[in-house]
């Protein structure tokens, strides 16, 4: 008896550590899930945070996020003068495209 709660304990045990980075959701993904897009499938948010998180940094993808939001916003940043803006743009294009490219 003691042996067979030791392994259920065990399993129970690594079934918990296997588990957590599953249920991790980045940001992205969270925020596209949480949008009113009807292309927006699990599947397909997954695969675009996957992306932001190879190609953008955290910073970025917390101001990529408020575009789920307020779509204006990402006008305004595209025609912003100021060059953090500017250089924010160019790693967006890029990431938009690699994700357009990835998760099609």
């Amino acid at each position: 008896m003691k042996t067979t709660l030791g392994t259920v304990a065990f399993a129970l045990m690594l079934a918990t550590f296997d588990a957590r980075p599953a249920l991790a959701v980045g940001i992205v993904e969270r925020a596209c899930l949480l949008s009113d897009r009807r292309a927006a499938s699990r599947s397909l948010c997954k695969c675009i945070d996957t992306v932001a998180r190879q190609d953008l940094t955290l910073a970025d993808r917390r101001l990529m996020v408020r575009f789920f939001k307020n779509p204006d916003l990402a006008q305004r940043i595209r025609q912003s003068d100021r060059r953090s803006h500017e250089a924010f743009w160019a790693r967006y294009v890029a990431y938009s495209r690699r994700a357009s490219q990835v998760c099609s």
